[in-house]
């Protein structure tokens, strides 16, 4: 790091390494994913599912690793898997709890036989848990865009109905929409996410870009389009920031994401709580 910061400079040093490179980008499409996907995480009250289907995914990576495929393939298969199960043991988002725990031990159960199958020592799996990002590929990086931007479609086409199932289970199931087809698409879309953004911030901390942005953007507009630029926007500052630091500093990427993400939450609440707007008061206005 030079003795007089230049952060045109210092952008431009960091740039030059084809590993930040990646990470940028990476970070910018996961970013993106996780902020879209995590207003409706919130907004159905499902954040122990982002929580669980992270968990899941290491079983699968783990059991990747233990047949020699990328762990990126087994995390989104576990987490895919884990998502069907959930959806068929229990039809509505709001009594899920107990279904999601039930799979989460025992996806928890076979990721632990998996490592202590696997003969050597399974860094790719470990890695996982706390997030990898600057060591991502150019191919992981296609991998990330493409899955992304199926993603992001897909939320698109459910958008509508998945936001009127969100804000009122009882009467969109009154009214005849098909609540199970709708609670599974969402569900496999989350598992895609949580496979991605955890290649930024790992299983541990996933509620980092998943979670926390959109429960902060929740308090800023009472808009879902709003809501999830907003929930964008700051899971994007907190990747680029965090990524920023972290190339000058020895400690972790995912930790500064964290912490960025954390803290603004709290800014936001405390300022929420002296000024108490009121017109941000009340549930998401549908549009």
């Amino acid at each position: 790091m030079t003795n007089n910061p230049n952060l045109l400079a210092d952008l431009q040093q960091m740039w030059k390494f084809e590993f930040m490179q990646h990470a940028f980008e990476a970070g910018t499409i996961v970013a993106v994913i996780a902020g879209i996907t995590g207003y409706f995480v919130v907004l159905r009250r499902s954040a122990f599912t982002a929580h669980a289907f992270s968990e899941i995914g290491f079983a699968g990576a783990a059991g990747a690793v233990l047949w020699g495929i990328p762990p990126i393939v087994g995390l989104l298969l576990g987490s895919t898997l884990g998502g069907l199960a959930i959806a068929a043991l229990g039809r509505r988002a709001a009594n899920r709890d107990t279904q999601i725990g039930i799979v989460l031990a025992f996806a928890l159960g076979l990721g632990l036989l998996f490592i202590r199958l696997y003969a050597g020592y399974a860094t790719e799996a470990y890695s996982i848990l706390f997030g990898e990002i600057l060591g991502i590929s150019s191919d992981a990086v296609l991998i990330t865009l493409v899955a992304g931007a199926v993603v992001l479609i897909v939320v698109g086409i459910l958008y509508r109905p998945l936001l009127f199932a969100s804000l009122d289970e009882d009467v969109a199931e009154a009214k005849g929409m098909p609540m199970l087809l709708i609670g599974t698409a969402f569900l496999l879309v989350v598992a895609a996410a949580v496979s991605f953004a955890v290649q930024v911030t790992g299983v541990l901390l996933i509620f980092s870009l998943m979670v926390t942005p959109a429960a902060t953007a929740q308090y800023l507009s009472r808009r879902p389009q709003q809501a999830m630029m907003i929930s964008v926007g700051i899971a994007l500052m907190a990747t680029w920031v965090g990524l920023f630091v972290a190339y000058y500093t020895p400690y972790p990427v995912s930790f500064f994401i964290t912490g960025i993400v954390f803290g603004l939450y709290l800014l936001v609440r405390g300022l929420r709580l002296v000024i108490k707007p009121h017109r941000l008061s009340g549930p998401p206005v549908a549009s």
